[in-house]
């Protein structure tokens, strides 16, 4: 029963790959039950001028089947121009496979999944390039003005969500019902940079943080966010944890 099961693992996540590989967007976990709802936090605010929103997520770890929480954070492109499009878990053939993110010119298809803070499930509103300069539009994201002057209001974005009462963070049966429109396509077939090192970090930091585990923190963790790759932690409310 095990060797069939594996089988059955094994031949999902090939088709996983091959849809993955049509778009130009790869699967690289899947597991077997639903991620957790996306908890609810405040942003904490931009530190540093042209770091780029990462919204948190649910990560999964295959050696002992559980979930984890990798906080949002604010970190620096890969290089100027670029947009993150944030990594979103999709069911299909009986399993939830992981679809990473990725840095590319355009924001591509991330489940219809809404993480706040720009990222409505379609696109992201938070901010703009000019150039080789980021600008932030503060009607949704959080910034240090003190530090951070290239800015904008742009409340025309802000519109009634619609977002589920359990806050839903995958695609697919059960979840959020999105298919990618034709501007979501054109921007998964272009070229794509992998997440940074930093990025890596940061969510291998996550994985060893035991509090992080769905059996610690029952899908709310009280770390929810950080202001930088290795900085501060915030909870919920955004308040800055103090550090141990």
């Amino acid at each position: 029963m095990k060797a069939l099961k594996k089988i059955l693992l094994t031949s999902t996540l090939a088709v996983f790959i091959l849809i993955g590989r049509a778009q130009k967007v790869g699967v690289s976990v899947t597991a077997r039950i639903a991620p957790p709802a996306l908890p609810v936090y405040t942003q904490p605010p931009c530190p540093v001028e042209g770091y780029m929103w990462t919204p948190g997520y649910w990560a999964y770890n295959i050696k002992t089947a559980e979930y984890y929480w990798v906080p949002g954070v604010w970190v620096a492109p890969r290089q100027p121009g670029l947009l993150w499009t944030p990594p979103y878990w999709g069911f299909a053939h009986g399993v939830y496979g992981f679809h990473p993110g990725y840095w590319g010119m355009h924001v591509g298809f991330y489940g219809g999944v809404h993480y706040g803070f720009g990222y409505t499930g379609v696109g992201f509103v938070g901010g703009r390039w000019a150039g080789k300069v980021f600008q932030y539009n503060t009607a949704v994201v959080n910034v240090n003005k003190t530090v951070v002057h290239n800015v904008y209001v742009d409340k025309t974005v802000i519109v009634n969500k619609n977002v589920p009462e359990n806050h839903t963070s995958f695609n697919g049966k059960g979840g959020v019902k999105a298919k990618p429109n034709s501007a979501e396509e054109a921007a998964m077939k272009e070229d794509k940079e992998e997440p940074t090192q930093e990025q890596q970090a940061h969510m291998n930091n996550a994985e060893a943080d035991k509090d992080q585990f769905v059996s610690k923190n029952h899908g709310n963790p009280t770390k929810m966010s950080m202001d930088k790759v290795g900085g501060d932690h915030f909870n919920h409310r955004g308040e800055r944890m103090t550090r141990r």
